[in-house]
């Protein structure tokens, strides 16, 4: 007999840039959380002001091994993000993304807990349409060198629709586009990272391909309240339904933009582009806007200057 009212909720990948910022959130939202990492590419440093929170749990456990516990939610963040990350040990950066949804599928259904998939705009792959609609089923190279992150979380989504139609299992899948804010890592090789810690640094700007390939930045606090919309939403809401901000930059316009917020003398410099690098990324987030009343509020700028601050801070330590 449950004695709290406190819902128990567990996010796999808790200590990461996302999973931390989340972790966060719905403890102040009043819940009983579990974060479970094994701390791959999240670190301690992210949670540790969380640490000591009687309704916070720190467990290190990798997800592609089975977990027994009782739970009422699970946000399954679990797997690098990143290429430099997920490109290290590509076999287990696939083995995350299925082999760490089944295991969190199997404990949903025991557990009849909701279960929510953060998956990628990467399912996209180097999109023939423009912006991308959740209805499209994208172009991705299935062995290439991100094939690994990309098809993995691929493969994670049709598990996560079939147990939701072979067993009616509470699923939300969201599709994350560009993120950006404190806590991403700094050596991440992430578009945002690089260019703020090369301008602080003073280094050289680098920027792959010719600069004209575009993102669109969404910042972190605005994708956590889109997870908790989403999770929130009614049993029939499964998506997958992108997050993400947008507003289309370039490359060039970013780099150019976060050198004239951080000031210095750096130069762009430009190199070869990597293999099956997206040449445009923008979410059409229209049903996000329509089933959860979700979009972005914070402008770039204004995310920019957060994190900037953030890794100012970070440099000088």
């Amino acid at each position: 007999m449950r004695v709290s009212n406190r819902k128990r909720v567990m996010v796999t990948g808790g200590a990461g840039f996302l999973g931390s910022h989340l972790c966060e959130r719905l403890l102040k939202e009043g819940n009983d959380v579990l974060c479970v990492d094994n701390f791959y590419s999240g670190t301690k440093d992210n949670i540790v002001h969380l640490l000591g929170n009687p309704h916070f749990e720190l467990m290190r456990h990798d997800v592609t091994f089975p977990l027994y516990i009782e739970i009422d939610e699970i946000y399954n963040l679990a797997c690098p993000a990143s290429p430099v990350h997920y490109q290290w040990d590509p076999v287990q950066t696939t083995k995350t993304s299925v082999l760490g949804a089944i295991n969190m599928l199997g404990l949903a259904k025991r557990t009849k807990a909701k279960i929510l998939q953060a998956s990628t705009s990467e399912v996209y792959g180097d999109p023939e349409v423009h912006p991308q609609k959740e209805d499209y089923w994208g172009h991705v190279n299935p062995i290439g060198i991100r094939s690994c992150y990309d098809e993995g979380k691929r493969c994670a989504e049709t598990l996560f629709f079939d147990y939701y139609r072979q067993h009616d299992l509470d699923i939300k899948v969201v599709r994350i586009f560009n993120t950006y804010g404190p806590r991403m890592h700094p050596n991440d090789g992430r578009v945002v990272s690089n260019f703020i810690v090369q301008a602080l640094r003073g280094e050289d700007i680098t920027i792959y391909g010719d600069g004209s390939q575009t993102r669109s930045f969404c910042y972190v606090d605005d994708l956590i309240e889109g997870f908790l919309r989403m999770m929130a939403s009614d049993h029939e809401v499964t998506g997958p339904i992108n997050i993400g901000n947008p507003k289309e930059f370039t490359i060039r316009q970013l780099a150019e933009t976060i050198l004239k917020m951080v000031g210095g003398q750096s130069s762009l410099i430009l190199k070869p582009l990597p293999q099956d690098d997206p040449k445009q990324r923008q979410p059409d987030i229209t049903v996000a806007r329509n089933t959860l009343a979700w979009e972005p509020q914070v402008a770039l700028e204004e995310g920019l200057q957060k994190t900037i601050a953030y890794f100012r801070e970070c440099l000088t330590r």
